[in-house]
């Protein structure tokens, strides 16, 4: 365009942007009057209730933040132009403004082209510098115009330094991505992603997909993401309420499953067992042995009346409630309701009067029929019931080896349940307990990120929680890290219930320097897993190995990168071995440079000191490795752990190391 004409359009569409704010600020506005009037025009308590809470999340909802673009691009399309945003905006007349990135519109914004252009004739990108347009850039599809990843908006946004929690992607979607965000509800999908291929992005966006295209409907059984550890969520925290989706779950494995607090450690042959499936099937065996069939009839006093009930029609109930495939203590209710039943048959033939809900629940409680339920269907708790295996594993019978069974045995039983020491694998042995006495609610959906690292205990337990739903299992097989990480995916999808799913690779990175990338995968034939080896299309990162001598040294040398680091833009991280970490702070704090840990989102400090073990999923401009053979040597899955730890920079990477490096980067 002319040089007036630019300047022309760019007025325009910064006055477009201004005029849809404020449509965005008049529809909050409307939701927060009706919120504060909502009790005045329900029609009573229960309405108003459910509308306030309606209108509350509808404000939420429309939370504005100045600093991030309303929209990011425009299509044109038959005389007509849709600018597309992070959310629907409508001016007041109802018509639109800015069109949701996950409206049906919207999906020409990614996936028109060239060769299949959508009735597009033009697809306009919009650059931003603090909320601010600033630019705009054109490709006129009907021309054959079509920039791809040349294009410099795209790569500025993509390779934009990260500083704080991560951002939402949603102008940045590639078409291969787009095609995961957008599949269907009733889809179970596995995300094999090698680094820097934006899948945990597309987890979350296809979670603001879904609560988009089927609201109500998940708005009742609830949308869950699961990641590995407390630092990885509040890293993407911030991803959803940018999309304006403010009622996701969010959890890791341990809150999920925490029933009961973690007051001891396990060793690690302990650990190993107890995450093993065949736990499921010894709590399995331990709970139904329990159950033996009556011998004797039971005898109610009831007034002047006694009721009797032979031992032959006890047996049928109990065998009966057996067969049905009940829940333990589903199972166990029902033969109550059904020996009660019995008795007020016989009232009603005796007396000609149906009885009263209390004369019912009376009889539930005599001592008869509580005695008959203790001896043929005795009550149990998910921690009685896991006690019993850990005080004696010999229940376990020839599922655990003699060697199995004294790795997982109580020391020293406590005297009660209730003093139990439980640990961190034994919450899944309780949870797994829970399970066979009640059914667990299933949410709508489940993103699992970092799904590698599932054990199969753990898996069973997300399983219990998406038994009625569909999942989105996001992971790197390379990244496994765990004790019990599994080499293929199939292993992992049958423990999530989920054996069907089909395995999807993303290979192709965005974020991750070629550089980074290729001195990662070099790690790759000594990991143990048949993935692909990634591919990044960025070219501009750097990558610096300092060896240092004397060893004496390499803190020294460590500070001298971190301190070189903060002379560019962007987040610096250090990941060390953990027994290391607390020594660097140390370091950083004698030298004045301002830090902070994974956990800290809030901080503004530009340096994070990072353990190596909780890394994962997390991202940096610049990353400073220390001693990566310290790295290595700390866990049987070392290497996999490197692997990790190298492809967390997304701008340049410095290894520092005294040790020789392990031999697969030598």
């Amino acid at each position: 365009m002319p040089a007036f004409d630019l300047d022309t359009e760019l007025a325009a569409e910064r006055h477009h942007l201004s005029e849809s704010r404020a449509a965005l600020g008049r529809m909050r506005g409307r939701a927060e009057a009706l919120f504060s009037t909502g009790d005045k025009v329900a029609g009573d308590a229960y309405t108003a209730e459910q509308l306030g809470r309606h209108m509350a999340r509808r404000v939420k909802e429309l939370a504005d933040d100045p600093t991030t673009p309303l929209f990011f691009g425009r299509l044109d399309i038959e005389e007509s132009a849709y600018h597309v945003g992070r959310r629907h905006v409508t001016d007041d007349a109802g018509e639109p403004m800015v069109l949701d990135w996950r409206a049906p519109l919207s999906r020409s914004f990614y996936r028109a082209s060239v060769r299949d252009p959508q009735g597009v004739s033009v697809r306009r990108r919009f650059g931003f510098v603090r909320g601010e347009l600033t630019s705009f850039e054109d490709e006129h599809l009907d021309r054959g115009e079509e920039l791809g990843t040349k294009s410099r908006i795209l790569t500025a946004e993509i390779e934009r330094p990260r500083v704080g929690p991560m951002r939402d992607i949603v102008a940045t979607i590639q078409p291969e991505q787009d095609e995961l965000v957008r599949a269907e509800l009733t889809d179970s999908i596995c995300v094999q992603g090698a680094p820097g291929t934006g899948k945990t992005a597309v987890g979350l966006h296809r979670a603001a997909f879904l609560l988009y295209l089927h609201r109500e409907r998940l708005r009742r059984s609830g949308v869950l993401i699961v990641g590995p550890n407390t630092a990885f969520l509040s890293y993407i925290s911030a991803v959803l309420p940018a999309l304006g989706e403010v009622e996701v779950h969010q959890s890791t494995v341990d809150e999920l499953i925490g029933r009961v607090p973690v007051r001891a450690v396990d060793s690690p042959a302990a650990a190993l067992v107890k995450n093993d499936a065949r736990m499921a099937e010894v709590l399995r065996r331990t709970l139904w042995s329990r159950l033996t069939k009556p011998t004797d009839p039971i005898m109610v006093s009831d007034g002047s009346y006694r009721w009797r009930i032979d031992a032959e029609p006890l047996r049928r109930i109990v065998d009966e409630a057996r067969r049905e495939g009940l829940p333990y203590a589903v199972g166990r209710e029902r033969v109550k309701a059904r020996v009660v039943g019995l008795l007020q048959r016989q009232s009603e033939y005796r007396t000609g009067n149906s009885p009263t809900d209390g004369w019912l629940r009376r009889m539930s409680k005599v001592a008869p029929v509580t005695e008959f339920l203790e001896k043929a269907w005795p009550a149990v708790t998910p921690e009685s019931l896991v006690a019993e295996v850990l005080t004696d594993p010999f229940v376990a019978g020839d599922l655990l080896t003699a060697e199995e069974q004294e790795a997982i045995r109580w020391g020293k039983p406590p005297r009660t349940v209730k003093a139990s020491k439980f640990t961190a694998a034994d919450l899944v042995l309780i949870d797994e307990a829970a399970g066979l006495l009640e059914r667990e609610a299933s949410f709508g959906h489940v993103v699992i990120d970092e799904a590698q690292d599932l054990s199969p205990m753990q898996a069973r337990a997300i399983a219990r929680r998406s038994e009625h739903g569909s999942i989105t299992v996001l992971g790197d097989l390379a990244q496994g890290t765990a004790p019990w990480a599994a080499p293929e995916w199939p292993e992992i999808l049958n423990h999530l219930g989920k054996p069907q799913t089909r395995v999807v690779p993303l290979t192709v990175g965005f974020r991750v320097p070629a550089a980074v990338v290729e001195l990662a995968n070099r790690l790759l034939p000594a990991l143990g897993v048949n993935v692909p080896e990634a591919v990044s299309l960025r070219r501009d990162g750097d990558l610096v190995i300092v060896p240092v001598a004397p060893p004496s040294d390499l803190d020294t040398e460590t500070l001298a990168e971190i301190t070189a680091a903060l002379t560019h833009e962007g987040s610096v991280a250090v990941i060390a071995a953990d027994a290391a970490v607390e020594r660097l702070r140390g370091h950083l704090t004698a030298a004045g440079i301002e830090h902070a840990t994974p956990d800290d989102v809030d901080s503004e400090a530009r340096v994070t000191v990072v353990p190596a073990t909780v890394v994962k999923g997390l991202e940096y401009d610049h990353v400073v490795v220390h001693e990566p053979a310290d790295i290595v040597a700390a866990e049987p899955k070392g290497l996999n752990r490197l692997y990790v730890v190298l492809t967390r920079a997304v701008s340049r990477l410095s290894v520092v190391h005294a040790k020789p490096l392990p031999a697969p980067l030598a």
